[in-house]
């Protein structure tokens, strides 16, 4: 099997890939801390090859992905996982580039990470594209309107590009995962409910795309209670989370 990973530096997306090595899959590491992918990658028995970019950087994931392709041949999976997290208020005039940054790397960074692998595996038919997306996109959390809203972009463009595949062989796989114990999360001054640990979380995403799910909530507890969100009148979401606690700003944590 081989897997490209986004946001392959730390957290999430370093133990998928420790994961899938120890299925003896030949990874593709692409992560924007060269040392931490070195490290990762030397404690990991299987093929690989490791890219030291940006997700923002479209024309960097191109040559990643194309210089693993000529290496390996087109994935069986691909996992966008890059992103990042920040608290944002849009009543503060500085806080308009970090909403610009947080778009382009959690949206336009599952873009980039997907598309120069689109038209390989459609010739293939088949092969998954998985993004990760968040329960945070499921209703706007005050103090994250960035983060939500990008999120729920994630979700609604995995959506159409799952339509878009429908008959290619290609499979699209949206995973919105709640709270899981990293960098990202470990900034939160709240109750973070059903918090999972990030192997705990990344074994569950294995074995959901394992099944080609289309869409999946880690963990399932979570799944439920976005349910219940998505049918709460404005009237009464609004009084319920309006004094939600908020992410602290300017203290950005990515998945890398």
């Amino acid at each position: 099997m081989r897997v490209f990973i986004t946001g392959a530096s730390s957290g999430l997306g370093a133990q998928l890939a420790r994961c899938y090595a120890a299925e003896g899959a030949t990874l593709g590491l692409l992560g924007r801390d060269s040392a931490r992918l070195k490290a990762l990658a030397a404690s990991l028995n299987v093929p690989h090859k490791i890219y030291a970019a940006d997700v923002t950087d479209a024309l960097a994931v191109r040559q990643a992905a194309d210089d693993f392709m000529q290496a390996f041949g087109t994935p069986d999976l691909v996992i966008a996982n890059a992103g990042i997290s920040v608290g944002t208020l849009t009543e503060i005039s500085e806080d308009i580039p970090v909403f610009a940054r947080v778009f382009d790397t959690n949206v336009m960074g599952v873009v980039h990470t997907l598309q120069p692998f689109v038209h390989a595996m459609k010739d293939r038919g088949s092969g998954t594209l998985a993004g990760i997306s968040s329960v945070a996109g499921i209703r706007g959390l005050p103090g994250s309107g960035a983060y939500s809203a990008s999120k729920a972009a994630v979700t609604r463009y995995l959506e159409s590009l799952r339509v878009e595949l429908r008959r290619s062989g290609v499979r699209v796989c949206t995973v919105a995962p709640g709270y899981i114990e990293t960098p990202m999360t470990a900034v939160n001054r709240f109750p973070m409910p059903f918090l999972l640990s990030v192997e705990k979380a990344a074994a569950r995403i294995k074995k959901a795309l394992h099944k080609q799910k289309s869409y999946v909530t880690i963990p399932w507890q979570m799944g439920i209670v976005s349910s219940i969100l998505k049918l709460l009148p404005n009237v009464l979401y609004d009084a319920l989370f309006s004094r939600a606690p908020h992410k602290p700003r300017n203290l950005i944590k990515t998945s890398s």
